[in-house]
């Protein structure tokens, strides 16, 4: 049977749990690709995918699915997982503002644009896991999960508490980060720590569907 072993590590009960989730993945480039992959191996039958972006040639570094470049990032993953449901939207201010967030058990943020990620945590921080930044680094040991509040060494996570401390905002949400001290200069980027950080998300989504 194609999930036994899964059936075999979580049991019926955990098992039956991850396939009724409904999942929501923002962004599946390098980091969301991967919690893709992995969500979809576990047993998660309902899996939104949402992204806006065509492949490009320097993608095939990191980001499932590549190959197909100039291609849909939608709808080629579609082809790849069957059963996932795709929207292909571009994530901007009018989306978060309009889009309904409800439906989903948990939600994986792994969008690029700092402004949506931080609207998007205003709204949805009770089923969030958000991933922050895994350009310009190559070790994975480096990789942490904490609450937002308890981030350190990522310029991205600094920027998302400085301004929801602005807001006032102070609720919790969990974040998959790594304080490793930059490597490059620009947004140079290893699959090591990209894919790494998608397969951290999806372990997270895991254990908050178990308990």
């Amino acid at each position: 049977m194609r999930f036994e072993r899964c059936r075999m590590l979580f049991g019926e009960e955990n098992f039956d749990k991850l396939q009724q989730a409904k999942i929501l993945i923002l962004g599946v480039g390098g980091v969301g690709s991967y919690a893709l992959d992995c969500l979809y191996r576990s047993g998660v039958h309902d899996i939104t995918i949402l992204d806006f972006d065509v492949y490009d040639e320097s993608n095939r570094n990191r980001q499932i699915g590549s190959d197909a470049v100039g291609k849909s990032k939608v709808n080629t993953l579609a082809s790849l997982y069957p059963g996932i449901k795709t929207i292909e939207q571009r994530m901007d201010m009018a989306w978060v503002a309009t889009f309904d967030f409800e439906p989903y058990d948990l939600i994986i943020d792994a969008a690029d644009t700092t402004k949506v990620k931080i609207e998007i945590a205003k709204i949805c921080y009770k089923k969030l896991i958000m991933a922050l930044g895994s350009a310009k680094r190559y070790d994975t040991n480096k990789i942490e999960v904490a609450s937002i509040w308890k981030t350190h060494g990522d310029a991205l996570a600094k920027k998302i508490r400085d301004e929801l401390k602005k807001a006032k905002f102070n609720k919790n949400f969990t974040v998959v980060f790594s304080p490793e001290e930059d490597k490059c200069k620009v947004k140079g980027s290893c699959v090591a720590v990209t894919g790494a950080v998608g397969l951290t998300v999806c372990s997270e989504v895991i254990k908050k569907i178990l308990h």
